[in-house]
């Protein structure tokens, strides 16, 4: 670690792919902080986007939508400064936003300092815009969840709607986006961990144990009861950030494994894909 360089952890894959949990479990020990899907919420809304969440946050959606550390956004002592400080300096860059983020969580937070680890879990969008700054020292941590798993879960409104091949898109969506990410991050030049979500949750120990290692710290067992230890400040993400029963312990989804899509089923048929989906996540299983 170079010294004086706050440690910024990055966390992409896919919606649906377990990033907020992971966020929660990793804001369960002592030396990090989660916030979230930050870079989005301090992106400039656009127009068209006046109507979501980021854009409302910046209004009275703040009054209302409550962070995971207990309060609402508006009193939270991380995110209510910047909610308010944003609206009227939306044009500045997204390094100015996120550092200005930053020091307001470790004026709130006597246990967060430079030698910890922040964390943003932004869902899809692969923008790094963090990468060449010097003030930064930045992991990422690529989640993938595998294709047949993901494709039931996204299909799910098809499939309920009576729509043909519910799961043709969302396995379309899979395959492109998973490829056009690892050849992204195989580019970045940073350190990346590779990590299956069906490891996070089968084996949550010893992928939290690995994931501790890689980022020089010591395992905390808090992280496996992520919503009842977080110290995370989160405003957006999978709504099990305040499900106290699902949030208690990192769990695994084993539905599609009965009523699952045949459709992505037969799609392992294909070299490339089944290849894909092995490497991204299945790689800890060959260690």
């Amino acid at each position: 670690m170079s010294k004086g360089k706050q440690r910024l952890l990055l966390i992409r894959g896919l919606g649906h792919s377990g990033t907020t949990i992971l966020d929660l479990a990793l804001g369960a020990h002592p030396q990090i902080t989660g916030l979230g899907e930050a870079v989005r919420l301090l992106e400039k809304p656009a127009a068209k986007d006046s109507l979501r969440g980021p854009a409302q946050l910046r209004g009275d959606l703040r009054h209302q939508r409550r962070c995971t550390c207990g309060q609402v956004a508006d009193a939270c002592p991380v995110w209510g400064p910047m909610l308010r400080w944003l609206p009227a300096h939306d044009d500045q860059s997204i390094i100015v936003k996120l550092t200005r983020l930053v020091s307001a969580l470790e004026l709130s937070s006597a246990g967060t300092g430079v030698n910890s680890w922040v964390v943003d879990s932004y869902q899809d969008d692969f923008a790094l815009p963090f990468l060449e700054d010097p003030a930064l020292e930045i992991r990422l941590v690529h989640l993938t969840r595998d294709v047949r798993s993901w494709v039931h879960s996204r299909s799910r409104d098809g499939r309920q709607n009576g729509r043909w091949f519910p799961g043709l898109m969302p396995l379309l969506r899979w395959w492109r986006l998973s490829a056009r990410h690892e050849r992204q991050l195989r580019r970045c030049g940073k350190p990346v961990f590779q990590l299956g979500y069906e490891e996070l949750a089968l084996r949550p120990e010893q992928s939290l144990r690995r994931l501790c290692e890689w980022l020089e710290l010591d395992f905390a067992p808090a992280m496996l009861k992520p919503a009842a230890q977080s110290s995370s400040h989160i405003l957006s993400g999978n709504r099990v950030r305040f499900d106290a029963e699902k949030g208690a312990s990192i769990q695994y989804d084993t539905d599609w494994m009965t009523h699952g899509t045949g459709l992505a089923q037969l799609a392992l048929a294909l070299p490339p894909l089944a290849a894909l989906n092995r490497r991204l996540v299945y790689s800890a299983s060959r260690r």
